[in-house]
């Protein structure tokens, strides 16, 4: 029958477990996010993640972490730009905005009053 510390020490490395793959996952991901090491080292790295993984992953973290976060947090600000852009994007204008737009272009000469009164209720709508 098993007993509580058994267990306990099951959860602990259940977790030193899983905390590994974290590592090791973020070291892959960050491998490959990695534009200006060659393809070369790229294979060695996960080569010697292979062959040695907690050793690499150590040597790894201490050599090249501070360049790690700096990645991370480049590829985050890019995808927040990114995201900002796309809502900007699909969000449109506002119905101001629409119809502010289409007053310039009356008062250009470019439509006519019916084409205002057209966009005019398209925004409204």
């Amino acid at each position: 029958m098993d007993t509580f510390g058994q267990w306990l020490w099951l959860m602990i490395w259940w977790f030193l477990f899983f905390a590994y793959l974290v590592i090791l996952f973020q070291i892959i991901g960050d491998l490959f996010r990695d534009r200006e090491l060659s393809g070369w080292l790229k294979a060695l790295w996960m080569i010697a993640l292979v062959f040695l993984p907690f050793l690499t992953a150590f040597i790894y973290l201490i050599a090249r972490g501070r360049s790690m976060s700096e990645r991370q947090a480049t590829a985050v600000v890019q995808a927040k730009s990114d995201t900002d852009a796309y809502i900007r994007g699909v969000a449109g204008s506002s119905p101001a905005s629409q119809i502010s737009d289409a007053k310039a272009l009356l008062d250009q000469g470019v439509i006519d009053d019916r084409e205002f009164a057209t966009l005019k209720a398209r925004a409204l709508a």
